[in-house]
């Protein structure tokens, strides 16, 4: 092909359906040509020639799309949906559990994952990142950032014990420690920060319609991670806490149980993301009495559930940006490698178009994460590709017909592993 060195890094990739991950259009009989992990065609078999001395990978049979992508989930290494547990756990235990589930991730056909709170988050990263262990792009925010008696703080702890425990979260009052919390997590080399602005469904003493932080702490917080070009994620599920977030610059809301026409009308025009996390409240609401969720996070999440379900359908009515993340966290009700069960949500619960499920798991996805190359399938993009034995615009099950998977261009080694959700 004109232009393009013949060297031994490249490989073509012929495709039996190609999704793009942008286009409503598919490409059949489709080719990408791969050199050095990064895609430099995309088109026809036909259109594109392959180089003789790049290696030919046949999936001529098979539907391909990006790497997906689960924008909110937490590498956290968790066994159990006991918060006490979570507090109390060794973060080497944590860690060495985390890395079982990126295997059960790339298994999956996820290539990228964010994690939006966890202690083994940067470790696990770097380790990736090195070809130490296998697993997929992680982007992660460290622990998240809570206010005192806020979402991310151990309620049922004393709070000097929380203040020297910060696995999941740390505490910052006031703007002159949001600021030095916000420089922190800078400094330590995180991805993107995470904020608590509203109460949640786990956390024992306050509730998702509380607002959490003010507008000049929220604005510090945003302020900070813009100026070195990371982006802001806040869990916020109240309309005040979303409205507050959205209006200090916050780049995207999580979970998002009660929006009002307002708080649209500030996606819209903020162009924020919402990653509303439907997984784990069906999870949580349907088996979570079974897996030892707390009394309190049950009755908070069956009184949410209903609006919350609305909530993303108002929003994608809106065109609201709109992408997939579970919050999974990997105990049995919650396991990781389930995670395309966010994409059927969309399409049986929301009636989301099969096309826009997969927008959600790719390129809308993607916009989460300080990244420009992850997400399409596409010239200049990263060669992440997910292969599958079926079509998911037929049947967005086929999700979890997964028959290779490759990062970079190079394909990612099968693992014995794929957790089975229980009931």
């Amino acid at each position: 092909m004109p232009g393009v060195a013949q060297t031994p890094t490249m490989k073509a990739f012929d495709c039996g359906t190609l999704f793009d991950g942008s286009s409503a259009d598919t490409i059949e009989s489709a080719r990408v040509l791969v050199d050095d992990g990064a895609i430099v065609d995309v088109g026809t078999v036909e259109d594109v020639d392959v180089p003789e001395t790049a290696d030919h990978i046949d999936h001529s049979d098979a539907f391909v799309l990006p790497g997906l992508i689960d924008a909110h989930l937490h590498l956290s290494g968790s066994r159990s949906m006991d918060p006490m547990q979570w507090v109390t756990e060794n973060d080497a235990i944590a860690a060495a559990r985390a890395t079982s589930d990126l295997r059960d991730l790339v298994n999956a056909g996820f290539t990228t994952v964010r994690d939006v709170g966890s202690a083994t988050g940067i470790g696990l990263r770097d380790a990736v990142a090195a070809g130490e262990i296998p697993g997929p792009r992680i982007f992660t925010s460290g622990p998240a950032i809570s206010q005192t008696g806020g979402h991310g703080d151990r309620h049922m702890l004393p709070y000097a014990w929380v203040q020297e425990r910060s696995n999941i979260a740390s505490l910052a009052d006031g703007v002159a420690e949001c600021r030095k919390e916000a420089r922190k997590r800078i400094r330590s080399g995180v991805d993107l920060l995470k904020i608590m602005t509203t109460g949640g469904v786990l956390s024992e003493k306050d509730a998702p319609d509380q607002s959490q932080f003010t507008d000049a702490e929220v604005a510090v917080f945003t302020e900070e991670a813009h100026r070195v070009d990371i982006p802001v994620a806040s869990h916020a599920q109240g309309s005040a806490g979303i409205k507050r977030a959205l209006r200090s610059g916050v780049d995207t809301i999580e979970h998002g149980f009660y929006l009002d026409a307002e708080a649209l009308e500030l996606m819209r025009e903020s162009d924020a993301t919402y990653v509303p996390t439907l997984s784990i409240m069906q999870r949580i609401v349907e088996h979570g009495s079974n897996h030892g969720v707390p009394a309190y996070g049950l009755e908070k999440a069956a009184e949410a559930k209903e609006a919350h379900f609305d909530a993303v359908r108002r929003a994608y009515e809106a065109d609201v940006p709109i992408a997939l993340g579970t919050d999974f966290i990997g105990p049995a009700l919650v396991p990781h490698g389930n995670n395309a069960m966010e994409a059927e949500l969309f399409v049986e619960e929301i009636g989301m178009d099969a096309v826009d499920a997969l927008r959600a798991a790719t390129s809308v996805a993607a916009r989460t994460v300080p990244a420009d190359d992850i997400g399409q399938v596409a010239a200049g993009y990263r060669a992440d590709l997910t292969v599958l034995g079926a079509d998911p615009l037929d049947e967005i099950g086929a999700l979890y017909d997964v028959e290779a998977v490759y990062r970079n261009g190079a394909r990612a080694d099968p693992g014995d592993r794929h957790p089975a959700i229980e009931e």
